[in-house]
């Protein structure tokens, strides 16, 4: 039997305000139900339990961020080889090593922002993606 002195510290008798669209309402109702609890109960655990991701340090987010400028510009690179393949003239640059440069800068940046997923098990998240990518042509 729990004592009453630990009983009343259990209580929950603050309210926490929160804004969601619909869409995000929907999200948390069918999240709770499939977890079988609260949505109060699931926004608990999420919030306060969860471990937090590991922050970046101001070098590696200005690396992270010089990195996706120097992508920027391999991509116009890339933009640039494609329309002279297209056109018949000789390329700026190898298009091989132009997609491989580029790779390796997407892993580059995906490794500076990698966050520990050892200590976060609860679901595995799809990586954002990157706002710039290698033309098609």
């Amino acid at each position: 039997m729990v004592n009453r002195k630990q009983s009343k510290r259990l209580v929950r008798k603050h309210l926490f305000s929160l804004r969601l669209s619909d869409i995000e309402l929907d999200l948390l109702r069918l999240k709770s139900a499939d977890a079988g609890m609260s949505a109060s109960e699931l926004m608990r655990r999420n919030g306060l339990l969860r471990p937090l991701p590991k922050r970046l340090s101001k070098i590696s987010l200005k690396t992270y961020w010089e990195l996706g400028q120097i992508g920027n510009n391999l991509n116009q690179l890339v933009k640039a080889t494609n329309t002279a393949i297209k056109m018949g003239r000789t390329p700026p640059a190898n298009p091989k090593l132009l997609e491989e440069l580029l790779e390796l800068l997407h892993q580059c940046r995906r490794d500076i922002a990698q966050v520990d997923t050892e200590s976060d098990n609860w679901e595995e998240e799809e990586e954002d993606e990157d706002d710039w990518q290698a033309d098609e042509g």
